[in-house]
């Protein structure tokens, strides 16, 4: 080996092994609101979904997101939600809401009320993309109080989210009368 081909070889090696693979997730993103407005955020993910959305609500009031989940029904787009059954006791279901309940393609479960919370504010979309976070799918949780809201475009995130959902979804109860009429 020639004098001036170690150092050569050294600094290839190295920068090979800073190289990130070809075909490595991109990183999370984390939004934090108020600075951001994290209901902007989930209405253009979900805009996005082509096939499924799984999601896990311990809140689901928020119009525009409620919105533009019975918009991907309409486009064909399976959806799953499982509720916290007694946050959806404590309140009267508004229209868009039950306009979301009553679109096809949408199948809404609760945990039961007398159980632990279910308190995850998280979906999956396309078995692609995972949305996570404090951030409750409420007009405060999502634009006015300091909380966080993390996108990782993973596979295997969004199958280690659908695994724990299917098990959860399973297990829920049909939503309760009244709830979707």
């Amino acid at each position: 080996m020639k004098c001036g081909a170690r150092p050569r070889i050294a600094v290839s090696l190295f920068l090979a092994l800073l190289t990130p693979p070809c075909c490595a997730d991109p990183a999370p993103v984390i939004h934090y609101a108020p600075i951001e407005n994290l209901e902007h955020v989930d209405v253009a993910l979900i805009d996005r979904a082509e096939h499924e959305i799984d999601m896990a609500a311990y809140v689901l009031t928020d119009w525009p997101v409620m919105q533009a989940l019975t918009r991907a029904a309409d486009r064909g787009v399976a959806i799953r939600i499982y509720l916290d059954g007694a946050q959806l006791a404590e309140r009267e279901p508004a229209k868009v809401f039950r306009d979301l309940a009553e679109t096809p393609g949408v199948e809404i479960r609760t945990k039961h009320k007398s159980s632990d919370p279910m308190h995850l504010k998280t979906y999956q979309i396309d078995g692609r993309l995972l949305r996570t976070g404090a951030a409750n799918f409420s007009a405060s949780g999502l634009k006015r109080q300091d909380n966080d809201l993390i996108v990782i475009e993973s596979a295997e995130a969004a199958a280690s989210f659908k695994r724990n959902f299917d098990a959860q979804f399973a297990s829920g109860e049909s939503l309760p009368p009244g709830q979707g009429e």
